[in-house]
């Protein structure tokens, strides 16, 4: 609970404590040259390496280097995006930690930055689909309008690939051809996986050496054949799409797939048997070797 987490962390030295735990479990390691022996701690949580003689603290390399938040917040902040199922606005978290909301939305991507740091293939039984994330052309302004047709016209394409019983991978695509999503596929799924599937033409020839395939074919109403359904990944993108239409409302193009991670992130990490606490210890680890500066999400 949100008392219980203030407990436990109320203030910065009792948060930096917990992340030097996770960062360093034996002791500080130089995040600039990886020395490990000639290091020695000074105040504030300061360490001096006598090796390369940078000074460094557990926010060097990570999320939270060059932020002024205390570690405490930060920790709040994960602890909102780990638990709120459809996300958490910037306005919402200004609010709950007593932060500006310009302060918040820079929190809230850096967090969704470590969110995409998944970099294990999935394998086993896995359903792929992909969807288009983007306003309706009849809501935007006449000068913002693309004018090119009907559908999917104006969206980005977001491709979503899920284990059954387990982890679900999903990321922005130039576009839905064979090439693109085909390459998607190899660059995400172990060879020798079975793949579930539509009859979109962009998933023909996949069965074969690499991999088995089975299709079902939902232009003809067919939504399951035998063991072959794509339900899974379709319920992924009902959340998804709750998520961005009902808190964020508006999500640009460039932003979208650090979105996409938070939402990936939150599904395989929210298995209720697992505790909170040993989720936000994955969110912790996964902010450790990220980075991402204002200008960069602003240029």
């Amino acid at each position: 609970s949100v008392f219980k987490l203030s407990e436990m962390f109320p203030n910065e030295e009792a948060a930096r404590q917990y992340i030097e735990a996770y960062r360093w479990p034996e002791g500080a390691i130089c995040p600039h040259c990886q020395e490990a022996k000639r290091i020695k701690p000074r105040k504030g949580g300061y360490y001096r390496c006598n090796a390369c003689l940078e000074t460094f603290t557990v926010r060097t390399k990570t999320i939270f280097e060059r932020s002024h938040v205390p570690l405490h917040k930060w920790i709040h902040a994960m602890y909102q995006l780990l638990t709120a199922r459809k996300g958490v606005s910037s306005m919402q978290l200004a609010k709950e930690i007593g932060v500006q909301q310009r302060t918040a939305w820079f929190m809230l991507h850096r967090l969704r930055e470590a969110c995409g740091k998944e970099t294990d293939k999935l394998r086993g039984q896995i359903e792929i689909d992909e969807t288009f994330i983007g306003g309706l052309e009849s809501n935007k302004h006449e000068s913002k309008k693309l004018n090119m047709g009907r559908g999917s016209v104006g969206k980005t394409a977001v491709l979503g690939m899920r284990e059954r019983g387990g982890r679900t991978k999903a990321m922005p695509i130039k576009s839905t051809s064979i090439e693109e999503i085909q390459s998607a596929i190899h660059a995400n799924v172990e060879v020798g996986s079975t793949l579930f599937t539509d009859e979109h033409a962009a998933y023909n020839d996949l069965d074969g050496l690499l991999f088995r395939q089975e299709r079902v074919n939902h232009s003809a109403n067919e939504y399951v054949r035998g063991m072959a359904s794509t339900n899974g990944i379709e319920s992924v993108w009902a959340v998804l799409k709750r998520g961005l239409n009902g808190v964020y409302h508006q999500v640009s193009k460039k932003h979208l797939g650090r979105y996409v991670d938070e939402f990936t992130f939150r599904l395989n990490e929210g298995d209720v048997k697992r505790h909170t606490l040993d989720r936000l210890a994955s969110l912790v680890t996964a902010c450790f070797g990220s980075h991402i500066t204002y200008k960069e999400l602003t240029a």
